[in-house]
């Protein structure tokens, strides 16, 4: 097997995956691979982070799935059947599936599964909602979880899923959603053997032994903590991400390979925080960001310039125009009207100054970077003080920014689909990923 070392992050996990190259299942296939942050859990009910979303996928196929080249082609779904006022999905399951227990994989294992990301009020239930996946009754579900009420089984049993049989799964959606199959290839929307998670309790998830895969491959090891490029020296690893600091040292080597991962790196801003909800010194922050300079010749990895909240190269209109160059470009640095903005956003305040915190991970590469850049960036400016909160990715989330203890955090967005909804509905309030508020 081909080892590659990758531009990317620093590495806290290693994961051992083993699979069967062949159709005997004579022929197995184990590889490690170094992921840049510990994983949360293995839960598609739950898991949100991107290292979680990742590992699962490696072992699970929901009904679709990406092919080499990006397709979505079917997965445990064999067929779908479309009805003709595009509101009725019925797919028909490939009756050779198998849970790695011998358990095969049903229709009852995504409806359970579907179901338990609301009992569980995981934060993507609300991509089961109006405005994305809009399947029938989910946003009523949404709705309820967001007023504080508990779900019972005659909620949960409205929601447009329906089992016909063990292996036909007929989803009905409020309008056209021309790119549900593809969200059908994102983790929260893959099955779950219902026996198993009800055994293992709040432990589902929690370890390679605490759930059963479907997929290429099975999961044999999850070990946090490793050290990705001694791993990868070593022999013991099959895929390592390196940071920055070590470009210079793998760059020649036969194994460095690098290419753009999709995130898109932006500043959470605490809208809570009464200075930050200024217009004019949200502008300032912005207009004081020479994002060029950032990319070239500060973080010099091949990063590009965001034009926008949704970056370039995630989606296309109908015409082939890609969705940033068809929107125009919401970005731009001038040190003048950046201080100009400052000011006039300081009268409206009656504030001589306002101190901000910058939150950033120190264990999530190239984080400590952009904080820094950012630091500097406003501590030039007349009326702004800075200080920096340094913590954990873990801390800087669940901790500090998901109960609003935070004014401006360095942070990233993955892309779940190909839609620019995968980022608008970011800005929804009752988005769980939204602690911008």
């Amino acid at each position: 097997m081909k080892k590659i070392l990758s531009l990317f992050l620093c590495c806290l996990m290693v994961l051992t995956l083993t699979g069967c190259g062949g159709s005997s299942g004579d022929d197995i296939t184990t590889y490690t691979y170094s992921s840049e942050l510990d994983i949360k859990n293995l839960d598609s009910s739950d898991a949100v982070d991107g290292c979680s979303l990742k590992a699962i996928h490696a072992v699970i196929d929901g009904l679709t799935k990406t092919d080499k080249k990006g397709n979505i082609v079917n997965a445990v779904a064999k067929s779908e059947e479309l009805s003709e006022d595009g509101f009725t999905h019925t797919y028909k399951l490939r009756k050779d599936v198998k849970w790695t227990n011998g358990d095969p994989v049903t229709a009852h294992d995504f409806a359970y599964a579907w179901q338990r990301i609301f009992r569980k009020k995981g934060s993507y239930y609300y991509m089961f909602a109006d405005g994305i996946a809009s399947i029938e009754g989910a946003q009523e579900l949404s709705d309820k979880i967001d007023a504080g009420e508990e779900l019972t089984d005659d909620d949960l049993n409205s929601m447009g899923v329906k089992v016909n049989d063990d292996y036909t799964l007929e989803v009905k959606t409020t309008v056209r959603v021309l790119f549900l199959d593809e969200l059908l290839a994102f983790p929260p929307f893959y099955p779950i053997n219902e026996k198993l998670a009800e055994k293992q309790e709040n432990k589902y998830g929690k370890s390679a032994k605490t759930i059963l895969e479907n997929g290429a491959f099975t999961m044999t090891n999850w070990e946090p903590g490793s050290v990705a490029v001694q791993a990868f020296e070593a022999g013991e690893t099959d895929y390592a991400p390196i940071n920055l600091d070590l470009v210079d040292k793998y760059k020649d080597d036969e194994a460095f390979k690098q290419g753009y991962d999709g995130f898109l790196f932006y500043i959470s801003v605490n809208f809570q925080n009464g200075d930050l909800a200024n217009l004019n010194v949200g502008k300032a922050i912005s207009l004081a960001i020479n994002r060029k300079n950032l990319c070239e010749n500060v973080l010099k990895d091949g990063s590009q310039v965001a034009g926008g909240f949704i970056h370039s190269g995630l989606a296309t209109s109908p015409d082939g125009v890609d969705f940033r160059k068809d929107s125009g470009n919401f970005t731009s640095y001038d040190k003048k009207k950046t201080q100009e903005s400052l000011d006039e956003g300081l009268k409206e305040l009656g504030k001589e100054q306002i101190t901000l915190r910058i939150t950033y991970g120190t264990d999530e590469s190239p984080m400590d970077v952009f904080a820094t850049y950012l630091q500097n960036a406003l501590s030039k400016l007349d009326g702004i003080k800075v200080e920096m909160v340094a913590t954990t990715k873990q801390d800087r989330i669940y901790n500090k920014q998901k109960n609003g203890d935070f004014d401006l955090a360095t942070t990233r967005w993955g892309p779940d689909y190909g839609d620019p909804t995968t980022a608008l509905t970011m800005g929804i309030s009752t988005n769980g990923n939204n602690y911008r508020k």
